[in-house]
């Protein structure tokens, strides 16, 4: 069994302008996040962590991160009014076990297609930040390292750095088999979610919270800041499958998006047969008819906005289509060079993981850019 690492606590540099107490405050929780029993995946299972999120001091710590960038909605304001009292009416609810979810805002949005959205008060949102502020640091290490939605420090560009170097690999990687999940969000049962916790949480205050908020809703809620770690926490056993027992090298997944790549068309196909079955009976979801396997070469592998080919990486064409017409109205604006970088920066950042060079000089000012 390999063994495990020390734990270490970083506080970020930005704490030491922050007033005395919030940086207590922000010690004290992490320190007692550090501490808790067991963070690495074994079969033991972790308790005593209640206490810890229902306490003041991680309340606050959760509120504050759950207003960055928020400061200004209304609901963040509303509860602002009244902080100290808010956060203690938490408190006391979570600690005689009274808290329940709010009322979800539920509507619709199209970006790019059709998706339904629940939206919680920010008060939930404080209680779900409060969770994950203890209970992020025993779920993560149980994903594998090739799962990238939601995971600091992975992501897309993480997702993209480990498929450009496997792509290396070009006879291992000949063939792609893309899939996805049919309504992968609402169809999440949630007493099979409810065991896959308990896999690893026997703290029995934790679980009726976590059971209360996971039944506040069908499926798993998009909108949701813990629904997230859920759909991650819901795959995961399945990625360990098909990793361990399944020995497959070459996988990747983000969200509910999943490429395998092999040598082998007729592996992939037999796989994809595997895969079903094993969605159907442990996981009780179904995969999408359009799932595809196919040469590498011929089209390329449309995945976290990029297209991959052994040779290159070319930009999602929607995402392209999208970037042209910004560039577009942005070129007819008179704008002085600083402010033409500032409103191209973010499309730039994206553009510079792939070969698109002749497109930027293309579709953006280049005298502005120098």
């Amino acid at each position: 069994m390999r063994a495990t690492p020390p734990t270490y606590v970083k506080i970020n540099s930005k704490a030491k302008a922050m007033p005395l107490g919030k940086r207590q405050i922000i010690q004290k929780v992490l320190v007692a996040i550090a501490n808790a029993p067991n963070r690495k995946q074994s079969m033991k299972r972790v308790t005593n962590l209640y206490d810890t999120i229902s306490s003041l001091e991680n309340l606050r710590l959760a509120y504050n991160k759950a207003r960055q960038g928020k400061a200004r909605t209304y609901g963040v304001r509303m509860f602002d009014k009244h902080t100290d009292r808010n956060l203690q009416n938490l408190h006391n609810e979570l600690t005689l076990g009274k808290y329940r979810t709010s009322e979800y805002s539920i509507f619709t949005i199209f970006e790019p297609k059709e998706r339904i959205i629940y939206r919680l008060p920010f008060r939930d949102r404080v209680v779900h930040h409060a969770i994950m502020n203890v209970l992020e640091n025993i779920w993560v290490p149980i994903f594998i390292n090739n799962t990238y939605a939601c995971v600091k420090g992975r992501g897309i560009h993480g997702a993209l750095k480990h498929m450009k170097r496997d792509l290396k690999d070009v006879g291992g990687t000949q063939y792609c088999l893309k899939m996805d999940i049919r309504k992968f969000y609402p169809s999440v049962d949630h007493s099979i979610l409810k065991t896959i916790i308990r896999k690893k949480l026997k703290d029995e205050r934790l679980l009726n919270l976590l059971d209360e908020i996971i039944d506040s809703a069908p499926g798993i809620p998009i909108g949701n800041y813990l629904s997230q770690f859920f759909a991650n926490l819901y795959l995961s056993y399945f990625d360990h499958w098909l990793k361990e027992e399944k020995g497959v090298r070459y996988y990747y997944r983000y969200a509910d998006d999943m490429v395998i790549l092999h040598q082998n068309k007729q592996h992939l196909q037999n796989l994809l047969a595997e895969i079903s079955i094993y969605m159907a009976n442990e996981l009780n979801l179904q995969l999408k008819r359009n799932y595809q396997v196919f040469p590498v070469d011929s089209r390329g592998i449309d995945f976290v906005g990029y297209v991959f080919f052994h040779t290159h990486i070319l930009m999602r064409k929607s995402i392209k289509k999208r970037f042209c017409r910004r560039a577009a109205k942005i070129n007819k604006l008179d704008l002085d060079p600083a402010n033409y970088k500032q409103r191209v920066a973010s499309w730039l950042g994206w553009a510079k993981h792939c070969n698109c060079k002749n497109l930027i000089n293309t579709i953006l000012d280049h005298e502005k850019l120098l």
